[in-house]
């Protein structure tokens, strides 16, 4: 499936983006202007049970990194600087640390590290983290301080407010187990959960107790075009591919992402750090 996608972005990433923007500036505009033109997308989500002192919390969304050979850790020490710049409450990343060698993660992890939130940073894995070496990629963010919720969640008190936030192993690879994940789960606590994969939203918001997923996975397509949208998505990530969707009674918010894959060109789908702020619905 990954190869089919790649295959088919190349031939009509050439095409097609050279058909809008004409043949040369166009390609040079997605290959070398928007993958790395930051955008920074803000939208409000309320919460059911959220106590009203913590209205205004605000959470730094980020995810699919892909470190090497595309992404550059030059970009990533930018988009770092610009989510500290949002001074959030909390971090979380959603995977794909990776893309195509584990050991990245020890050029990557130290930078991420970097991230300043009062409620600290949180990660979960990606499918390509898992496809290079689980292991290594734990090892690396573990490593830096920065703890990777494996079908596990934490408590988090925010003035007389509790949010839990869980986390799932990849949905793709991995072994996901969203009983264990909610195990420590405070009861009326609302629930934020770390999935990689968005399209699993479909299964996860029929637990009832989560009320806020937050996935990567998609990277937006990194082509779209006006009245189509993305020309190929990932398995899983074909539903809800970019943006806030509400999921019978739960809230999932897909993020575009920072990196990319082959072809390295995005159009109309620039990289994105996301600044969700959580207000109480009741």
């Amino acid at each position: 499936m990954q190869s089919t996608r790649r295959t088919f972005l190349k031939l009509l990433g050439g095409a097609l983006v050279g058909s809008c923007l004409g043949p040369l500036g166009g390609y040079a505009y997605a290959a070398r202007v928007e993958p790395t033109w930051l955008a920074v997308e803000r939208v409000t989500i309320p919460l059911k049970h959220l106590h009203s002192t913590a209205d205004g919390f605000r959470i730094a969304l980020m995810g699919d990194f892909h470190l090497h050979p595309f992404t550059q850790i030059a970009f990533v020490r930018e988009a770092i600087a610009r989510a500290n710049a949002l001074k959030p409450d909390l971090v979380v990343l959603v995977g794909d640390f990776v893309l195509q060698r584990a050991d990245s993660i020890f050029e990557l992890a130290p930078v991420l590290a970097q991230l300043n939130a009062k409620h600290g940073t949180f990660a979960v894995l990606g499918n390509h983290d898992l496809w290079t070496d689980a292991q290594v990629v734990r090892r690396g963010l573990e490593q830096a301080g920065l703890p990777v919720l494996d079908n596990t969640g934490v408590a988090l008190s925010i003035g007389r407010a509790t949010v839990y936030l869980a986390g799932l192993d990849d949905g793709w690879s991995g072994k996901p187990d969203l009983r264990r994940a909610l195990d420590k789960q405070p009861q009326d606590a609302p629930t934020i959960l770390l999935a990689h994969e968005p399209d699993f939203a479909d299964k996860y918001s029929q637990d009832g107790r989560v009320s806020l997923q937050l996935s990567g996975h998609s990277h937006g397509g990194q082509v779209r075009l006006p009245g189509i949208g993305a020309l190929v998505l990932p398995s899983f990530a074909e539903k809800y591919d970019q943006g806030l969707y509400q999921v019978n009674r739960m809230w999932l918010y897909t993020t575009r992402g920072i990196g990319v894959i082959g072809p390295p060109v995005r159009l109309n789908c620039r990289p994105e750090i996301t600044e969700i702020t959580l207000v109480s619905a009741g």
